[in-house]
């Protein structure tokens, strides 16, 4: 009988593991790309620092509508090219450190596959020149547990690294002058 009760408490707490496993719902993802541009951090800050402003360094980007400026609350609903929108608001800006934090509205899983992010962009000296670091943290598209490939935590982290990439490189051609 013991043997029993004991194989019985066994089961319940192996399937007890199991439904906590299966239940677990998406896990953060991360992207951090940098570029390093052949310009001394405030030129650099100059033209990324301006939250409104990403449409004139971002190749993905068709069109900004910004308000609030550089302080905390400022907003910018920004279109791409590729379709859909994405609408941003400005947590934190420092010009001093030369870094800002943002985070999505409400998503449009046409613009990005994502169902929110926050990310930050922060340029600091590099030798002769600056490093731009740009970090997000998202949740997949789809947030159930077993996500379409389109919405997955893939796709969200290739669309983030993509966006990020060609934004960076971008933001290098527009302070070098090579756009």
């Amino acid at each position: 009988m013991r043997s029993t009760l004991t194989a019985l408490a066994f089961s319940l707490a192996a399937t007890a593991a199991a439904t906590v496993a299966l239940a677990h719902g998406p896990t953060p993802q991360k992207v951090d790309q940098s570029v390093t541009v052949a310009a001394p951090p405030d030129a650099v800050w100059k033209v990324v620092g301006d939250f409104g402003g990403i449409g004139k360094w971002h190749p993905d980007v068709a069109g900004v509508e910004a308000s609030g400026g550089n302080a905390s609350g400022g907003t910018r609903k920004v279109t791409l090219k590729s379709g859909g929108t994405l609408v941003e608001g400005l947590d934190e800006w420092k010009g001093d450190a030369r870094t800002y934090s943002y985070r999505m509205s409400d998503p449009d899983l046409k613009a990005l596959p994502v169902s929110s992010y926050s990310a930050t962009i922060t340029v600091s000296p590099d030798g002769a020149g600056s490093k731009v670091s740009w970090q997000g943290r998202f949740y997949r598209g789809d947030t159930g547990n077993e996500p379409e490939e389109a919405l997955s935590d893939e796709a969200g982290r290739t669309a983030m690294n993509r966006y990020f990439s060609n934004g960076l490189k971008g933001l290098k051609a527009a302070v070098e002058g090579g756009r």
